[in-house]
């Protein structure tokens, strides 16, 4: 598969905010195959890092646009708001900050302040924001250190929600995609099946072994998983984008046309769009 293609769709859904964002490190780090006859995932060689938790510092802020004087400026207006208030309000303010971060993509600072404030209320709802901040940074993590890390902060805070509530079905999907990169990728695969397990058509779940099947060059067994959630939910364009994406692996020209030529007309994502455009040039080649 032509990397440029899969990991500009991974950024695309990533940044239109979307639940089946994929980290860039499950895309780019060189795999293994693990258990060829049962395993879905590649493992990467594990990489030594720090454990420290991701702190706001300009060096280890992920890059998002540049700030503008303005958005500087309310930045540290709400970050002084946080700093002086108690109670609730202080609650109130760090979650204000941590959305605000979030949208203007400075993703180690989104998950700093959701940790803050999980730490000042640590309810489910507040824990698995945490987790879910930690994963989006993940999620943009440019190297295997960095990637290591905040991977841990998320299984951190996901596993503390899930313990309070194991019925977080999206929190155990998220938290099994920090697993494979590790030394143990298979734990990432047991967890997803136990979420299907629990609900044989969550999309998420199977959206997720779709692409690790995808990454270990399991094309038939990641057709049939957007297969799967095409059949309960035939207007998923991302899972109906990469059906089309394997089929042209698999060499299905024709049905993958077809499909493709459905997300072209119903997907309005540019990027996606321009990934459909070098796809229909390998079909034509």
């Amino acid at each position: 598969m032509k990397k440029s293609i899969i990991l500009s769709c991974v950024l695309a859904l990533a940044l239109v905010g979307t639940l089946y964002s994929l980290p860039k490190v499950v895309v780019n780090t060189k795999a293994k195959e693990v258990d060829t006859e049962k395993s879905e995932v590649a493992a990467a060689p594990g990489a030594s890092a720090p454990t420290t938790p991701a702190s706001e510092t300009p060096s280890n802020m992920h890059d998002g646009a540049t700030l503008s004087p303005e958005q500087q400026k309310n930045v540290d207006l709400l970050r002084s708001g946080f700093n002086h208030a108690t109670g609730k309000d202080k609650i109130a303010a760090g979650l204000k900050l941590s959305d605000t971060f979030a949208k203007l993509q400075k993703f180690d600072s989104a998950a700093s302040y959701a940790e803050k404030v999980a730490q000042l209320a640590p309810s489910v709802e507040n824990i698995t924001k945490a987790g879910d901040r930690y994963y989006e940074a993940y999620g943009f993590a440019v190297d295997d250190a960095k990637a290591k890390s905040l991977g841990n902060k998320t299984r951190e805070f996901y596993g503390k929600a899930i313990e309070k509530n194991p019925g977080l079905l999206a929190a155990k999907a998220n938290m099994a995609m920090t697993y494979v990169n590790t030394e143990n990728p298979m734990a990432g695969i047991m967890m997803l099946r136990e979420v299907l397990d629990t609900d044989p058509t969550n999309e998420l779940a199977l959206f997720n072994l779709g692409i690790l099947s995808m990454r270990s060059n399991q094309y038939s067994k990641a057709a049939d998983r957007f297969r799967q959630i095409l059949t309960n939910n035939p207007a998923n364009t991302k899972a109906k984008f990469y059906l089309g994406l394997t089929l042209v692996e698999l060499g299905n020209k024709d049905e993958a046309r077809k499909v493709l030529a459905e997300v072209k007309k119903e997907e309005k994502d540019p990027v996606i769009q321009q990934a459909l455009i070098e796809l229909q040039e390998r079909l034509d080649n």
